[in-house]
């Protein structure tokens, strides 16, 4: 498997060469097929405790604060959009107890690889061709990782992604999220089911990864490390939402060809709820409280909590070197 750590004259020369295929990015502009015959079908972990999620779902048991105070009583993707890029949802319930809704058993993909729990797809037109497909997977939760046997990184709310570049139709790049960036490779280079890209997911961290096994990262001597395996298959292609992201005006617009409940519920959602800046998930909690608890690491304070991540808007959707290894996670 070889990674793509820096492509710059490849990106360059994949434009030069390539005659520009535009599609409409109008509402309602349909999903190209080739999108979702190359998608990335991922394995999850198969000792997994924390499911896919319906974002939809997510947002019914979350309360939108400000410095640990609410600013609205409850908050739906009709109107998350008008919250500021400062505001957290944070759960109405102390997520420690492991609520069913933060484990999500529903959302564990059954034997054809169907989650109950949509996936999102947005799509962005670039220059020269380019297409690139983002495959975004939320889960409600996020359980870090232990060091030394102490665990540090669980939050509330979690979003991945992978995304493949297409070049007038052809897949040519894949990316795969993990923490706080990813890897990038040649579409060739990649496992492949039925000719669809192979990924596997991390237990717990839900970070991407192009192989099963052991992945150490961010600390020395293997101290931090996911896992994957080939658990259960969960193809995104069965039920999911669909968008298109201009470029040009920076907006979000539905796109046709939407599957399942994603599909069902996208009509009445709207596309504005993706421009939401601000944070999926709870405010990093003050030390004590659910147990929350930090310990000096170098010239960060690793905590047992932290904050909420921030969602697509905030992905480098328009990065024209995103598949090349320089997109955030």
């Amino acid at each position: 498997m070889r990674k793509e750590t820096a492509l710059p004259a490849l990106a360059v020369s994949l434009s030069a060469i390539a005659s520009p295929v535009r599609h409409s990015t109008s509402a309602s502009a349909p999903i190209p097929a080739f999108v979702l015959q190359n998608a990335p079908l991922s394995h999850l972990w198969s000792q997994e405790q924390w499911w896919p999620s319906d974002v939809a779902e997510h947002v019914t048991h979350m309360v939108p604060e400000l410095d640990f105070k609410a600013v609205a009583p409850g908050v739906t993707l009709q109107n998350v959009s008008s919250l500021g890029s400062d505001v957290y949802l944070t759960s109405k319930y102390d997520v420690t107890t492991q609520p069913a809704w933060i484990t999500n058993v529903a959302g564990k993909p059954d034997a054809s690889g169907k989650s109950a729990a949509p996936g999102t797809i947005v799509l962005v037109e670039k220059d020269g061709g380019v297409l690139d497909a983002f495959f975004f997977y939320f889960y409600s939760f996020d359980h870090g990782g232990k060091v030394l046997d102490i665990e540090f990184g669980d939050h509330v709310g979690d979003w991945e992604h992978s995304m493949v570049r297409f070049v007038n139709g052809t897949p040519t790049a894949v990316y795969l999220s993990a923490h706080s960036g990813g890897s990038a490779f040649d579409f060739s280079a990649m496992q492949k089911t039925n000719g669809r890209p192979t990924t596997y997911i991390a237990g717990g961290t839900h970070a991407n990864y192009a192989t099963a096994g052991q992945h150490c990262h961010d600390l020395p001597l293997d101290l931090l490390c996911d896992q994957t395996d080939a658990g259960p298959v969960w193809d995104m292609t069965l039920n999911f939402r669909g968008f298109w992201f201009d470029n040009t005006t920076q907006t979000f617009s539905t796109a046709s060809g939407a599957v399942g409940a994603g599909a069902q519920e996208e009509a009445a959602e709207g596309a504005g709820w993706l421009s939401f800046a601000g944070m999926w998930g709870d405010e990093q909690y003050p030390v004590l409280e659910h147990g929350q608890y930090c310990i000096p690491l170098g010239d960060t304070d690793e905590c047992l909590f932290s904050s909420g991540p921030t969602g697509e808007c905030l992905k480098s959707l328009d990065c024209e070197a995103c598949a090349y290894g320089f997109m955030r996670g």
